[in-house]
């Protein structure tokens, strides 16, 4: 609040401003970006925490569009992601809507659940003469 009086007026906006009904802004906004939820990301966290550990992986990104959300894995910050979680709504009725991915854009596993998903990260044990 200020002690300045309104110099406009109640009844006019300023010069070049525009009034728009809330009801009408909703109606024309930009759709709600797809996200993580806190279990999924806890899920997906919790494997990059043991690769990092293990010194495989080094830095992440994530992205939140408007059809899909990502998790970007890197090797190194300044190159192309080794891997990518996305989570695709769009896709959850058909074959999934996660899937990991790998730098060339190949679906190295994709479900319904991501646990299962991500079940391609987890090493197998060789034995060893």
């Amino acid at each position: 609040m200020t002690d300045q009086p309104d110099v406009f007026g109640r009844d006019r906006p300023p010069e070049g401003a525009v009034v728009v009904e809330l009801s009408q802004y909703r109606q024309n906004s930009d759709p709600i970006p797809i996200t993580f939820h806190r279990r999924e990301l806890d899920a997906i966290l919790r494997i990059y925490g043991r690769m990092v550990g293990e010194g495989e992986w080094k830095d992440y990104a994530i992205d939140h569009l408007k059809d899909k959300a990502v998790f970007s894995i890197f090797k190194r910050s300044g190159e192309m992601p080794l891997y990518r979680i996305e989570k695709n709504p769009k896709l959850a009725a058909k074959q999934g809507a996660f899937s990991v991915l790998n730098t060339h854009g190949m679906i190295l596993k994709r479900g319904h659940e991501l646990p299962q998903v991500l079940k391609v990260f987890d090493k197998v044990l060789k034995l060893v003469d």
